[in-house]
């Protein structure tokens, strides 16, 4: 895929790995063992297929790789967020164990929006409020560029029976084309669409897909997840699901395409 005769879109994605510390208890004995996992790999070779030159930024490699420059940032056309909190990208090594100055990569990152960049946030235990209101973007220099209004509060929202997406714009290009008929989700983050914004698909009265600009930039808010657990096996092996993220991504970069 190209932007008018340009090269690949540039995304950044940023998120979607663990650590998991696990304590076996077998009568008297107990041991413990660590796993590391990674939860975007059904997504990032479905966009990689799709053209754009996909950069992984895993959770842990936030302190060390984020970029630290507007010239940094400025390398990619669409940055992507999911389930990481806030104070990954604000606690950084340098500030958290050696109380030094750094820049605020949030602040950074919504600078790039309005110069033109684009941001995708998808949904998940550490996106948008989070559990426990752990992730906390809503109090974060991120805010005003997103294209919701973010809860102050655990805004998580299990369906353990699932539901099916309505979606409200079926022509938007956001959508690239694809069905409005989704495979079912199994939960989202409860979030209030600003009046500027247009959603685009909804669970109720809850947007989970809604759009939006800031400055010259272009935002995305996807209030479902790209993995499991909300997202199922039926919604990443669905036909469909490479040209939705793939359009999503493509709509993100209309600020920078357009300037091209």
């Amino acid at each position: 895929m190209s932007t008018n005769g340009q090269s690949a879109l540039r995304v950044l994605m940023i998120g979607e790995s663990w650590i998991k510390h696990t304590v076996h208890m077998k009568g008297f004995d107990s041991f413990q063992t660590t796993e590391y996992e990674e939860g975007a790999r059904v997504f990032l070779d479905s966009l990689a297929a799709s053209g754009p030159q996909v950069t992984y930024l895993r959770a842990h490699e936030i302190s060390s790789r984020f970029p630290t420059s507007h010239e940094e940032l400025e390398q990619y056309d669409v940055v992507i967020i999911s389930d990481v909190g806030a104070n990954s990208f604000l606690l950084t090594d340098d500030t958290f164990l050696r109380s030094e100055r750094t820049v605020n990569r949030l602040a950074l990152l919504a600078e790039y929006v309005e110069a033109g960049g684009g941001l995708v946030m998808v949904g998940g235990y550490l996106s948008f409020s989070g559990i426990d209101g752990r992730a906390r973007f809503g109090a974060s220099p991120l805010a005003p560029v997103l294209p919701v209004h973010v809860l102050d509060h655990d805004d998580r929202v299990e369906v353990p029976e699932g539901f099916v997406a309505t979606i409200d714009a079926p022509d938007h290009e956001v959508l690239g084309g694809t069905p409005a008929e989704w495979p079912m989700l199994l939960g989202y983050n409860r979030v209030i669409a600003k009046s500027e914004s247009t959603v685009v698909a909804s669970c109720g009265s809850d947007p989970l897909l809604v759009v939006g600009r800031a400055g010259a930039g272009s935002t995305v808010a996807f209030a479902s997840d790209l993995a499991p657990h909300w997202a199922p096996p039926e919604f990443l092996s669905w036909p469909h699901y490479a040209r939705l993220w793939a359009s999503i991504v493509e709509w993100a970069a209309s600020g920078k395409t357009a300037a091209v």
